[in-house]
């Protein structure tokens, strides 16, 4: 393999005289099979080899400072100066994608680290199994919790020794840090249930989960802030010429935020079978109601989609829809949409609170709003489960009322 890479005889000899080579070719095989450029080759089989010789010095395994002390060494001894710190990302990714390949890379145990693991596994299993609720709302509860068991005290080694002195001084410390109170409230709620949870468990008091106390949000603060038909038609415009695999991308994505007013993961989970031409239909996977919804497929948004697959979208064995424009070609994440769409908006000058998809849903309720449709018609299209979660676009229109009234209108009587 290292042949086909290098063409210097004396370059293919050092690469094969160090350790590990079967395991080093048979990873960069691996890598081109993927889509990797040749370049990049280049620097993985660099970067393996260093990787090769510093576990071969430490016993056969190494941990992950380790492996960036001998990346660092060998590239100021190559280039006389450290790499910059995205630099030096890549390479200690490629080199511990390809330890834990030999499982060669030493993981300290994160659930060892963390106090309380069994609680929040048995919590996490309630949040899924007794309660339904999506991973994304799961791995959101234990991003959280975790945070909060981690500015506990050490002394503090059980639930039942946590008191509500420790959860109002962390809730304290979060909004010194600038936590608004949607965040500070998100944290106190998350804490209520999980100490609800323990409370039925007999881990602790059942008034600890009760004596949290929540932060007051104002009325129409919580109002979904979205851009302009204005805005959304300059977004649409300068990704419909677009010629580069990227904006292609890019555009059909936008339509189906914007159209359907579909959530980022829905986005990022459609799949090549979810498309019937015939029907001209679009299969929806619901995350949060745990359903599908039909949707018939636009003729914008058909055409969007019909041209990325035509032009844009990488050959792989991948069903998903949207794959990533660069190797090695995989599924574009939920978070991969957010920097895409974050991108766009950033692009023609767009400033919200928040920059992403959820504001182009926002968008599409608001137009459907102001274009007549029921309360009833914009759920079903939003995919609410309740009317409750719809009723907070009406007040949207108390904003252009309000300005209505401060018109003055005597002159015109």
């Amino acid at each position: 393999m290292h042949d086909e890479i290098f063409k210097q005889p004396a370059v293919i000899a050092r690469y094969r005289a160090g350790p590990y080579v079967e395991a080093r070719e048979h990873f960069l095989r691996s890598a081109r099979s993927q889509g990797y450029a040749s370049t990049t080759l280049e620097r993985m089989a660099s970067v393996l080899l260093v990787a090769a010789h510093a576990t071969y010095r430490n016993g056969g395994r190494l941990r992950s400072d380790q492996l960036k002390t001998a990346l660092i060494e060998c590239m100021k001894l190559r280039l006389g100066a450290a790499p910059s710190a995205h630099t030096g990302k890549l390479l200690l990714r490629i080199g511990e994608v390809w330890l834990r390949s030999m499982d060669a890379l030493i993981v300290e145990d994160e659930l060892q680290q963390c106090r309380f693991s069994g609680e929040l596994n048995a919590f996490a299993e309630d949040m899924r199994i007794e309660r339904g609720l999506s991973p994304a709302t799961i791995a959101q509860y234990m991003h959280l919790l975790g945070g909060f068991f981690a500015a506990l005290p050490p002394r503090v080694n059980s639930i039942g020794k946590i008191t509500l002195d420790h959860i109002e001084l962390v809730l304290r410390r979060a909004a010194e840090r600038g936590w608004g109170r949607r965040s500070l409230r998100n944290l106190g709620s998350c804490l209520r249930s999980f100490f609800r949870f323990c409370a039925y468990q007999g881990w602790c008091r059942a008034s600890l989960a009760t004596s949290i106390e929540l932060p007051r949000l104002h009325d129409l603060e919580d109002v979904p802030k979205a851009p302009s038909a204005d805005d959304i038609d300059r977004l649409l415009a300068t990704t419909a010429d677009g010629n580069d695999a990227v904006t292609i991308r890019d555009h059909a994505i936008l339509l189906l935020l914007i159209h359907y007013g579909l959530r980022r993961g829905e986005v990022a989970r459609l799949n090549l079978d979810d498309l019937d031409w015939t029907a001209e239909t679009i299969l929806i996977q619901k995350r949060k109601n745990r359903g599908a919804q039909i949707y018939p497929l636009s003729a914008p948004v058909g055409n969007a989609i019909l041209r990325y697959l035509r032009e844009a979208r990488p050959r792989s064995p991948h069903r998903t829809l949207f794959l990533t424009c660069r190797a090695p070609f995989r599924p574009l994440s939920g978070d991969g949409i957010t920097i895409r769409v974050h991108y766009r908006l950033k692009a023609q000058g767009i400033e919200l609170d928040r920059i992403g998809p959820h504001c182009l849903r926002h968008a599409c309720a608001s137009q459907l709003l102001a274009a007549g449709f029921t309360l009833k018609q914009i759920a079903d299209h939003l995919g609410h489960r309740s009317l409750d979660s719809t009723r907070i676009y009406t007040k949207i229109d108390l904003r252009g009322l309000r300005e209505v009234a401060e018109l003055n209108i005597g002159g015109l009587l």
